[in-house]
């Protein structure tokens, strides 16, 4: 990804808030979905967003969230708009919670979620009959790319390619990061204002399923997960989640074309933690610009657009699905 940001908009602080906040997420209409409601295998739902459009294409571009995110993240408006203009099919389906309701199981999502990946993919699979392409960004990124280490050559049978946008491969490098400084007043700061009154909902559902004190005292998204997110979804602790739910370990296991995009200022992901050649094998692809901060790469004149990334990762995508869309 030969990506360089606009002169005014230095470092990558500025380049995560103001891409988020600010700049234009769509060139087009604003997208408009349609919602279906799946019922898992354990006996809860998750919500998908279709993109309404009178002739969606062959080919299905399913997006998965980061933390905290849905249809409505800028970077998935951004995508949506990119697959109407290439006439792809796209949906978002909704990590549990996420959706804007409450799941009703005594969990939640997390990083690694690849069984919950490879059950979205597997329900995509059986309503699509053309090819599959999916992307997952930051959270999503990770867990999407842990599933196609965990599947290897079985992958290949549910989608042509998958693509990683700004994921944290090495969950503690990333866990840490966010909880120092900067990152930890600003960010950590927001993403514990959904999640902690989410997981008070949760409690409220399954009483004695933590321990609500030591929740209301978490200050970062290590505490969180070590109260919550990792003993909900069978984990010893945050350090045991953070080890086994991390992608870096498994991309060397993956069999199809599969892309990792990560700006090399990006104030969640250090650079230091990112793979290497060395750490993948013959079917990845790096692209680490310098630039971009965290799923932001906004580019044109103020107050600029978001487009930039999507363009980029969706038409890798579809070269590497055969180039058939449309």
């Amino acid at each position: 990804m030969n990506y360089s940001a606009p002169q005014w908009l230095p470092g990558g602080n500025l380049q995560t808030i103001w891409p988020a906040l600010y700049a234009r997420q769509v060139l087009g209409p604003r997208p408009q979905f349609r919602r279906e409601r799946w019922t898992t295998p354990d006996g809860d739902f998750i919500d998908v967003d279709w993109l309404q459009q009178q002739t969606p294409g062959k080919t299905l571009l399913v997006l998965f969230h980061g933390l905290e995110g849905s249809s409505q993240s800028h970077y998935a408006q951004a995508f949506a708009d990119f697959a109407r203009e290439q006439h792809m099919a796209y949906a978002v389906p909704h990590f549990r919670g996420c959706s804007g309701e409450i799941n009703l199981a005594p969990r939640a999502y997390h990083s690694g979620d690849f069984e919950e990946v490879h059950w979205i993919l597997a329900r995509c699979r059986a309503v699509h009959t053309g090819p599959i392409v999916a992307v997952g960004v930051s959270l999503g990124g990770n867990a999407l790319m842990r599933w196609a280490g965990e599947m290897g050559g079985a992958a290949a049978q549910m989608v042509s390619a998958v693509a990683s946008v700004c994921a944290p491969l090495d969950l503690a490098a990333g866990g840490q990061a966010i909880g120092r400084g900067f990152n930890r007043l600003v960010y950590t700061r927001m993403f514990l204002n959904t999640m902690k009154p989410k997981a008070m909902q949760k409690l409220a559902q399954h009483p004695d399923l933590f321990d609500a004190q030591a929740l209301r005292a978490a200050r970062n998204l290590y505490e969180f997960d070590n109260v919550f997110t990792a003993p909900l979804h069978g984990f010893k602790d945050v350090d045991d989640y953070w080890r086994r739910a991390s992608a870096k370990p498994h991309l060397a296991g993956i069999r199809l074309p599969a892309l990792a995009v990560n700006a090399q200022n990006d104030p969640f992901v250090p650079a230091s933690s990112l793979p290497h050649e060395g750490d993948v094998g013959a079917h990845v692809t790096l692209w680490q610009p310098r630039h971009g901060g965290h799923v932001g790469f906004a580019g044109g004149r103020w107050p600029g657009h978001v487009r930039p990334m999507p363009d980029a990762v969706g038409q890798w995508l579809l070269q590497a699905a055969g180039g058939r869309h449309g």
